[in-house]
């Protein structure tokens, strides 16, 4: 998939998910990849007080944007994101939760089962 994004490392991360679908034959990837190849005006933006209300406790999500720190949180659970917010990554971080990135995620779960898509 060629896209314009002058953005280096998003244009990386989507040939890693590129190469992660095909190599583990995961659609999830394919999806997420899609995804982050949109123009910026419409790419995922999501608050915690999002994922608290459509996420339950030890759940594993894939935001293919940005989370920002707006609501509360009070679910333990792991969030896979292009990009957080300082805000964000302490309110995971404090319910015991984990803010990884993209690859971090496909790297330690490559055939993903029970993981959310949060669009």
């Amino acid at each position: 998939m060629v896209f314009g994004s002058s953005n280096r490392y998003l244009r990386m991360t989507v040939r890693f998910l590129e190469v992660a679908h095909r190599r583990y034959n995961v659609g999830l990837w394919a999806t997420v990849a899609v995804l982050l190849s949109r123009p910026r005006r419409g790419r995922v933006v999501v608050n915690v007080g999002e994922l608290n209300r459509l996420l339950n406790d030890g759940d594993v999500a894939v935001v293919p944007g940005k989370v920002l720190g707006d609501g509360e949180l009070s679910k333990r659970v792991t969030v896979a994101a292009w990009a957080f917010s300082k805000t964000a990554i302490s309110k995971i971080k404090a319910n015991g939760g984990e803010a990884l990135s993209i690859p971090e995620l496909v790297r330690r779960m490559p055939k993903p089962s029970g993981v959310k898509i949060i669009t």
